[in-house]
């Protein structure tokens, strides 16, 4: 068996052989051994060398997983720090923009239905909040003018209105009429056939918006009204 370098020993790779107290060693060569000043030398075989070696690896693989997971720790940290701190340079913040919503990112303000027959409209958007307001009017047109959370802020044809629940609210389409005894042409001009008469306060099916004419259905009557006799659209918008 191969004696390795006790403490006091220093090896030396490029001939193979150990000195105690080698710093003090001399230059004599004698049976391939260096001899020191004040200790001995002697020879270490290849198997003790290979041994060294091997030893030597195996640390450094059992390093390389904590190695690997330090640095993987230290970029989830440096991670975390961007987001707490603020936006990356490579990340930034979107600006915030009043004509659309918070949540949704769809237009405000815009229009939607109420989807039962009751829905109520509370000072807040919370259940903690009082009840202002109950829309009794299944399928009447709401004005969506504020968002947060699953609440959205509505108003009717009159302004009145408060933060609904969105479950109550639909995106199918209506209108109000707003002119009494309105007329709807079977065509969007004056001119053609009058197809029905709506009475003011009516609410209508939305079909199809042109920018100056809307096609309501009424109790299964189709025509095209002038939008302005419409409360629950756009005056520009188009649909669908």
């Amino acid at each position: 068996m191969t004696q390795l370098a006790a403490p006091g020993f220093v090896t030396l790779p490029s001939r193979g052989l150990w000195c105690q107290n080698a710093d003090k060693r001399s230059k004599d060569l004698r049976n391939g051994a260096i001899v020191a000043s004040s200790g001995q030398c002697g020879q270490v075989t290849a198997m003790g060398w290979n041994w060294v070696v091997t030893a030597c690896l195996g640390l450094c693989l059992m390093a390389l997983p904590v190695l690997a997971q330090d640095g993987t720790a230290a970029q989830e940290q440096s991670s975390r720090g961007a987001v707490l701190d603020g936006p990356t340079p490579e990340t930034k913040a979107q600006p915030n923009d009043p004509n659309l919503g918070s949540v949704t990112r769809l237009p405000l303000p815009r229009y939607v239905t109420l989807k039962g027959v009751e829905g109520n409209a509370r000072r807040g958007p919370g259940l903690t909040h009082r009840i202002d307001w109950v829309f009794t009017r299944e399928g009447m047109p709401l004005k969506i003018t504020a968002e947060y959370e699953h609440w959205r802020r509505v108003e009717d044809g009159d302004g009145a209105g408060g933060w609904v629940h969105y479950s109550l609210l639909s995106g199918v389409r209506s209108v109000l009429v707003s002119e009494d005894m309105a007329q709807a042409y079977s065509q969007p001009d004056e001119k053609s056939d009058i197809v029905y008469q709506s009475e003011l306060g009516v609410v209508g099916k939305l079909l199809q918006c042109l920018p100056d004419w809307c096609r309501v259905s009424v109790e299964g009557e189709k025509g095209w009204l002038p939008k302005s006799v419409l409360w629950g659209v756009m005056p520009n918008e188009t649909y669908p």
